[in-house]
This record gives structure tokens, C-alpha cells and sequence, in this order.
């Protein structure tokens, strides 16, 4: 299960509308326990795509760098990307499956240009296939 709280909602919600109607992309930081990860702070990037960005996202080796070296100096582990798809369903694309890694959580936001339509999270399985994960949103952090 992925423990979002309300500000990282917003936060994601946020920079979706603001991208739109490219996809935005970023990373997901947080704590893992055993039966939960729980989303502390993202990490805004740069879409990377050479072309049409609003189909498809790239984040760069360098932001990926970065992104755990901020992530180790915070005492925190990366736990995945988010990406939005605009004016399409917040389900992962061949394109998305292909690129994945196994231990990550993809969290897609369905966006147009006046709202978030949907938020969902996914995780490859054993097979390289991606199964949804669930969703629990909390009024506070669990780290405050």
C-alpha cells in the first residue's frame, strides 16, 4: 500500500495542472515498512523528452543522481516516479511497462486542463507486468 498525505496530493496535483497539456514527471521519497510505503516529499524534474512531451516523459541519469543523493542526505529512500498522462486514463502505457524498474511505484495522474481526473499507483510484479497498488490518503504525515 502507498500512504500519501494530503499536501503530497496537492503537490502532485499542482505540478500535473501547471504542466498540462505535456506530462509532468518527478520522484516519490518516502519510508518503507513493512506492509506500507509512505510518500514523505517529491522531487519536481524537468520532462526530458525530445519531442512530443505529451505522450511520453524522460527524466535524465543526472536528476536520478541527484534524486538519491538528496534522498540518502535526508535519511529517506526513493520509492518510485509520477508522471501524468493529460486527457488520457491514469493506466500505464507498453511505453511506461517497458521503461519501468521492478522495485518502483508509478504513480500516474489523469489531468486535463481544468482538474486531476484520477491518481492511481502502480508496481511491476514477478512477471514484469504492472499490478495496481492501493492508495490510502492521510490527513498528516506519519513522520510529524
Amino acid at each position: 500500500m502507498l500512504l500519501l498525505n494530503k499536501p503530497i496530493v496537492a503537490q502532485l496535483s499542482e505540478d500535473a495542472l501547471r504542466t498540462f497539456p505535456d506530462e509532468c514527471c518527478g520522484f516519490l521519497l518516502g519510508l518503507e515498512k513493512h506492509d506500507y510505503r509512505a510518500i514523505e516529499e517529491i522531487i519536481v524534474v524537468n520532462n526530458a523528452k525530445e519531442g512530443d512531451k505529451r505522450r511520453r516523459f524522460e527524466i535524465t541519469a543526472k536528476d536520478y543522481l541527484k534524486a538519491e543523493q538528496y534522498a540518502e542526505n535526508k535519511g529517506l529512500t526513493l520509492l518510485g516516479v509520477y508522471h501524468s498522462h493529460p486527457n488520457h486514463p491514469s493506466v500505464p502505457s507498453e511505453h511506461d511497462r517497458v521503461v519501468a524498474q521492478p522495485y518502483f511505484s508509478y504513480i500516474i495522474l489523469s489531468v486535463n486542463v481544468s482538474h486531476v481526473e484520477s491518481i492511481r499507483s502502480w508496481r511491476l510484479n514477478d512477471d514484469l507486468q504492472f499490478e495496481e497498488e492501493k492508495i490510502h490518503t492521510l490527513v498528516n504525515s506519519l513522520t510529524q
